[in-house]
């Protein structure tokens, strides 16, 4: 079997309902709680020790909450250029997840960093000071 790079997103389609039926990892519950909180470098830290530490496909779905806290950040840093990227990175990482996946709405994730991209996107990246902050929206849990 030939190794895999652990950033590079492998879930097989057949492992995904299992995956999701999982209990979240105790550091991604409390990186949920900081990126809900707008802390979202202190929800990227705790985010990535969930990630590095589960050993099974949902590892892929904390990065890709991981991504969408990031991708926020950028935005609130001003960084154009980086939250194109990070979004680009969120979408890749949340796409092979259904709309649920261990109680989280990956649906209203994806929507939501969606739209604040969007306004992003219209505003440029000479605008981003004037980015409406109430599109941060919280993540939900189902």
């Amino acid at each position: 079997m030939p190794v895999r790079n652990p950033d590079e997103i492998f879930v097989h389609p057949n492992e995904i309902p299992e995956a999701c039926q999982g209990a979240l990892h105790p550091m991604a519950v409390k990186g949920i709680s900081l990126f809900d909180e707008r802390q979202y470098w202190e929800a990227h830290e705790a985010l990535e020790a969930a990630w590095l530490d589960e050993e099974g496909p949902a590892r892929h779905l904390y990065k890709g909450i991981l991504q969408a806290g990031v991708t926020y950040l950028q935005i609130e840093r001003g960084n154009f250029v980086g939250m194109a990227k990070m979004y680009e990175r969120c979408k890749k990482w949340l796409g092979p997840w259904p709309d649920v996946c261990r109680g989280v709405d990956v649906a209203a994730l994806r929507r939501d960093v969606a739209a604040a991209v969007d306004l992003a996107g219209q505003l440029g990246p000479d605008r981003l000071s004037e980015f409406d902050e109430s599109l941060y929206k919280p993540i939900q849990r189902v």
